[in-house]
């Protein structure tokens, strides 16, 4: 046997038995987990090496070190973690999620240069799930523009898709692969990584125009009201309240009761407070901040669930065209 006639990963195995336990744990070290089994796997067969092999191997190995000399780096890792250092969460969050579909997606790319309604066209006879995953790598504005391209009976089970996703498998994106290519050719990259959910559907709806974003809403509701729930929680929260205009928050004010209010303001910001303060009556005001201070400890969900509902009146304001709305974003004691 000759070293030419090994396998590269024979090659390695024979070359770690060689230099011996110690400096093979240290290059285990640097190796990924996957790498370690099949080497190992490799070792584990063989059961005497040749001087003549050993010292062809050992050879070869000084002659690729000195070919290929100069430093060694993992560059999509190294250039992942130079921009998770960068200042500013929400700029590193943009940076690394459009690192990240520029080399693992580089197809997808071209569908986020390419016209949203040319896009969709393409898409729109492609299965829901294929068009979800295709959907979740794109930039809000432009995903929100092909999602309103589709046919309407399309758009709620797309996004009902999108909101579920989390991780993607290879065999899946192999699937996706080769669906996308009969129509557009792209190739999709092999490396799992985060796509979809709750927060990238409220991005896209939160990016739609008119009421269609409510028509898709009210369409996943007869599927999954839980879903639907939880979207609109990201989509609209109590907080952005303090976002609305006078008028408008005292257009909800008025279907709001006392109580209800008292209870809702328990964890409210102080900016919050004093914008509501400010738009209902100074003895209502009082009130509230007496009965504020004079509260015990109160479940956390019932805080949150009181300022839901003060939120879906906020919500069903707006879809009667009487305000709009800005957007958002266990049993605690607070």
């Amino acid at each position: 046997m000759v070293a030419s006639t090994l396998s590269g990963l024979n090659k390695a195995a024979v070359l770690l038995i060689c230099l011996g336990e110690r400096a093979s744990a240290k290059i285990f070290e640097e190796l990924s987990d996957s790498e370690i089994r099949l080497v190992t796997k490799q070792m584990s067969n063989i059961e005497h090496v040749p001087m003549d092999l050993r010292k062809e191997v050992v050879e070869s190995y000084l002659e690729s070190e000195e070919q290929f000399a100069g430093l060694f780096v993992k560059g999509s890792e190294f250039a992942q973690k130079a921009i998770s250092n960068i200042s500013g969460k929400d700029r590193v969050e943009i940076l690394l999620d459009q690192f990240l579909s520029g080399i693992e997606t580089k197809s997808l790319e071209t569908i986020g240069s390419m016209p949203a309604t040319m896009v969709a066209g393409l898409l729109e006879k492609e299965h829901p799930q294929t068009i979800a995953l295709v959907l979740s790598t794109q930039l809000n504005e432009h995903g929100a523009l092909i999602l309103a391209a589709l046919p309407e009976k399309t758009r709620s089970d797309v996004i009902y898709r999108i909101a579920t996703i989390e991780k993607v498998s290879p065999e899946v994106i192999s699937r996706i692969d080769d669906a996308l290519h009969r129509e557009i050719g792209l190739v999709a990259g092999k490396e799992q990584r985060k796509v979809g959910g709750v927060d990238k559907v409220v991005d896209l709806l939160d990016n739609m125009h008119g009421s269609m974003g409510s028509d898709i809403l009210e369409d996943v509701e007869e599927t999954d009201p839980e879903m639907a729930e939880e979207i609109r929680k990201r989509m609209f929260t109590f907080e952005d309240l303090a976002e609305l205009d006078n008028r408008s928050l005292q257009m909800v004010l008025r279907e709001v009761n006392n109580d209800s209010l008292t209870l809702a303001l328990k964890t409210a910001s102080d900016e919050l407070r004093q914008k509501i303060f400010g738009n209902i009556s100074q003895r209502a005001a009082d009130m509230i901040k007496d009965d504020l201070d004079a509260m015990g400890p109160v479940r956390l969900s019932e805080v949150e669930l009181t300022q839901q509902s003060i939120v879906k009146i906020a919500m069903k304001l707006e879809e009667e065209g009487k305000l709009v709305l800005g957007t958002g974003g266990g049993d605690e004691f607070v």
